[in-house]
């Protein structure tokens, strides 16, 4: 069930109300005396957004100088809930001018009011889109002297945008040269022990989008994955073509994807809003491609001398590189002098940070480099303490690689005049959290 809301309150700081209207009968019209006593007259009102009083949950957030109160009965999804406060702010403020505050609302009761009724219905949230909300309520709001002026949009085709389910695009864009531009970006999460066993590890990638395209284009993009391998031999009657396979896990994507094609083909079936967006988000927990080997080795030798030694290999092929790779050692507090011997980069000691910081700044692939470090110490009279050391940090970013192993098999772009399109795909792997116990 999504929200399922019985009423929302909008309230100034002193807990008045404001605006409210009720969707439902299931709660009584004074339910906000319940939520100013019990959370805004108490010290708990910035602790959890979600508070349960008797048989309702009071879901709140703070805009400005406004609280909005969404009041449910029911076990509502309450990341739905504040989705729909968030989504209607930026819906009146397109309205306001840019400002959405107590001013705002008591210049604009009977403008709310309506649009209230439209965005949700019986407790359901309905059509959020300011550019389909203002084909059919075309009143102005009252603007405040310091809002920014509206831009000239052009108006979209309201029967499309309202049935067509395309409020993400609008008809009649046209381009000299049309091309499509996407990029995978990864990022690698690692947990690796001073012997270099994997303790954990996985890779959180994103597909990111711009589209500079005439008409309403229809686009297919291909992967790798192996669910959508399979079922396309099922589709073609042929076997599986050899070749590395990924899972992906936690798939999200886009409003504007076939969700239904997906289901059947499993393949990624979209209309592309115009300009930059993000298409979909995944995860994956096995076979990662582990761009970076770190094996340290760290000796005590005395109370007040540390011999550091990292050595880093890189696994990815031999004509990549990584850029602006940084290795951060840290060492104790009382560090007081420090001497570098590196094959490449430079070294130097950060005391904000207690660190050695290795810098790198063009790592080939299929190579690998070392730091030897001294590090003297202060003397201390106290006796010795265990010592826990935070591990060993990685930065870097490696073009045209991917640490899932996810490629881009095909991008087909269809559109009715059969134009020609020019499409380019990059690949880039990040360091997310890379870290080597020492």
């Amino acid at each position: 069930m999504p929200v399922a809301a019985s009423a929302i309150y909008f309230l100034n700081l002193r807990g008045d109300v404001l605006i409210n209207r009720l969707y439902r009968d299931d709660v009584g019209g004074n339910m906000v005396d319940a939520f100013r006593t019990h959370i805004m007259q108490t010290k708990e009102m910035g602790t959890c957004p979600v508070r349960q009083i008797g048989g309702c949950s009071f879901l709140y957030m703070r805009i400005s100088n406004v609280y909005i109160v969404i009041v449910v009965s029911s076990n509502a999804n309450a990341a739905s809930s504040f989705k729909f406060v968030v989504e209607a702010v930026a819906l009146f403020k397109s309205y306001f001018g840019g400002n959405f505050d107590e001013d705002a609302i008591r210049n604009n009761f009977v403008l709310i009011y309506e649009l209230l009724d439209e965005i949700m219905d019986f407790g359901y949230p309905q059509n959020l889109s300011p550019e389909i909300l203002k084909l059919y309520i075309t009143q102005e709001g009252i603007r405040s002297p310091f809002s920014s002026k509206a831009s000239e949009k052009p108006v979209p085709n309201a029967t499309l945008q309202v049935t067509g389910a395309v409020g993400w695009r609008r008809e009649g864009l046209h381009y000299k040269k049309n091309e499509v531009f996407l990029d995978i970006v990864e990022s690698v999460n690692l947990l690796m022990s001073s012997k270099g066993s994997v303790l954990r590890c996985d890779v959180t990638g994103k597909i990111l989008m711009k589209c500079f395209l005439s008409g309403m284009p229809d686009l297919k993009l291909g992967l790798n994955d192996k669910i959508g391998l399979e079922k396309e031999s099922q589709l073609k009657a042929r076997p599986t073509r050899s070749g590395k396979t990924i899972e992906l896990d936690d798939v999200t994507f886009h409003q504007c994807v076939n969700l239904t094609r997906f289901n059947s083909e499993k393949t990624v079936s979209f209309v592309p809003p115009d300009g930059e967006f993000e298409l979909m988000k995944y995860r994956i927990t096995e076979g990662v491609n582990l761009p970076f080997r770190v094996l340290p080795t760290i000796k005590e030798l005395g109370r007040t001398r540390l011999e550091v030694n990292v050595n880093v290999k890189s696994s990815y092929g031999a004509k990549m590189f990584a850029l602006g790779v940084v290795v951060k050692v840290p060492v104790p507090k009382q560090t007081a002098k420090t001497s570098f011997q590196v094959t490449t980069g430079k070294a130097k000691y950060n005391a904000s940070i207690d660190c050695l910081v290795w810098k790198i700044r063009k790592f080939p692939g299929q190579t690998e480099a070392t730091m030897n470090a001294e590090v003297e110490l202060i003397s201390t009279m106290g006796e010795k303490k265990a010592v826990t050391r935070p591990p060993i940090q990685m930065e870097f970013q490696v073009p045209m690689f991917t640490a899932s192993g996810l490629r881009v098999r095909f991008l087909k772009v269809w559109e009715k005049s059969g134009y020609n399109t020019v499409e380019w795909v990059r690949y880039i792997t990040k360091a997310g959290s890379y870290e080597i116990r020492c």
